[in-house]
């Protein structure tokens, strides 16, 4: 017995060639998409950081103020100007608390947090204000300033004390030159505060 055989038409041929070409395009295209993972994409690029830690689960706010050497005052109020960032505003015990998964999770730790992300040279003033006091208490607050290129160094470290609601201390002022390095640090005062006006 003979077995008959079957061609497949061409256009047939073509049609599948080209279907299965096209599945092949968009599930690569699927796999390089990804608009998940390009939510949490952040460009971190910093020459500095400055951090103000306070003690955890205490519910008073502090807050940072950078002046550059542009004249640019960053805050709360204004938390991009120049080259400066303010990448986290804590308020003591008011932004506390995230959602996990559904569950309500207090996060106790209380940090701001200040990126210089080019070099400007000249200088730089940084002060800590006691904004809000729940306790009524004196915060003791440290603050450092660490390089970030080429490798991370702290270049200051200090603790600064604040007796009450509104005090306003000048942490330091430093000198940054072209290449980006620090150098006169001084502790000379100026205030930003009140209500954006400066009062020397």
């Amino acid at each position: 017995m003979i077995k008959q055989r079957h061609l497949s038409d061409p256009f047939t041929d073509l049609l599948f060639n080209t279907l299965l070409g096209f599945s092949l395009l968009f599930f690569i295209s699927i796999i390089f998409m990804n608009p998940i993972a390009k939510l949490g994409n952040v460009n971190f690029k910093a020459e500095y950081i400055i951090t103000v830690t306070w003690p955890d689960n205490q519910p008073d706010d502090i807050d940072i103020w950078v002046q550059d050497p542009n004249q640019n005052l960053l805050s709360y109020r204004d938390s991009d100007v120049g080259w400066l960032h303010l990448d986290r505003d804590d308020q003591g015990d008011l932004n506390d608390k995230i959602m996990i998964d559904g569950v309500e999770t207090v996060y106790p730790i209380n940090q701001e947090v200040v990126t210089i992300r080019g070099i400007v040279s000249g200088q730089y003033i940084v002060n800590l204000q006691y904004y809000k006091s729940t306790t009524g208490k004196p915060v003791t607050a440290t603050v450092k300033i660490e390089k970030v290129n080429p490798s991370l160094k702290a270049v200051f470290v200090d603790k600064v004390t604040l007796l009450r609601e509104d005090d306003e201390v000048t942490v330091l002022r430093f000198n940054l030159d072209a290449r980006g390095e620090v150098s006169g640090i001084s502790h000379l005062q100026k205030k930003f505060t009140n209500f954006g006006l400066e009062v020397l």
